[in-house]
């Protein structure tokens, strides 16, 4: 049976008929997320592998990651979840110039820890240690296979957060022109689903590479 409520059977601004199912919206970006999972999941796994096998390696490895960086990127990132769940929060209670506030400090917060790891990131390079370096490739097998993870996994991860910034862009335009709003918040919601995502896997990749050594 379809819910009349999941479609609005007019638009007063463009006057035409509009299909609005936010109940597909949803379940549609559910699964995206699952694809994601799996692709994060994949690298997690091959992580458990070589650490098994370069234990002692991938120990020294990070001992040599900037700690203090990763753990301020990571308050960043869980306040950026906040801020996010609060733009919705109150876009629901039809506040829309908060709502805006919100998410212009998420997208600050994510400006941020892209500005503090293309600094971590500039620090390893200046110190010729990243993937097929001259350094890089006197080290331990190990070691490499370890940078060589990094690198993947925390630059994949990135190209997620400026991914997920610009979609936050997208939603404050259509939070500005009203195309989403309380009664029509699903954009808005999906968008939130995909930065909390992005979130809890940088929680997992702060301790797997920070914190093993």
């Amino acid at each position: 049976m379809i819910n009349d409520t999941a479609a609005k059977p007019h638009d007063a601004h463009r006057g035409h008929t509009v299909h609005y199912d936010p109940v597909a919206g949803k379940i549609g970006m559910w699964l995206f997320l699952f694809t994601e999972v799996l692709l994060f999941g994949t690298l997690f796994i091959a992580f458990a592998v070589y650490l098994q096998k370069y234990h002692f390696e991938f120990r020294e490895a990070s001992g040599h990651l900037d700690k203090v960086m990763g753990a301020a990127n990571t308050v960043i990132l869980l306040t950026s979840s906040l801020t996010m769940a609060l733009s919705i929060a109150v876009l629901e209670r039809a506040k829309k110039r908060l709502s805006l506030l919100l998410l212009t400090i998420t997208i600050l917060f994510a400006l941020a820890f892209l500005g503090i790891k293309s600094v971590e990131w500039g620090a390893k390079f200046a110190h010729d240690l990243y993937p097929k370096s001259a350094t890089m490739l006197q080290k331990p097998v190990g070691e490499q296979v370890f940078y060589g993870l990094y690198f993947t996994m925390t630059g994949l991860h990135a190209l997620h957060v400026i991914i997920g910034a610009g979609i936050i862009m997208i939603a404050m335009v259509l939070v500005k022109k009203e195309r989403t709003h309380a009664e029509r918040i699903n954009f808005l919601q999906n968008t939130g689903l995909y930065w909390h995502l992005v979130d809890l896997v940088w929680i997992l990749l702060f301790p797997l590479f920070y914190l093993i050594g």
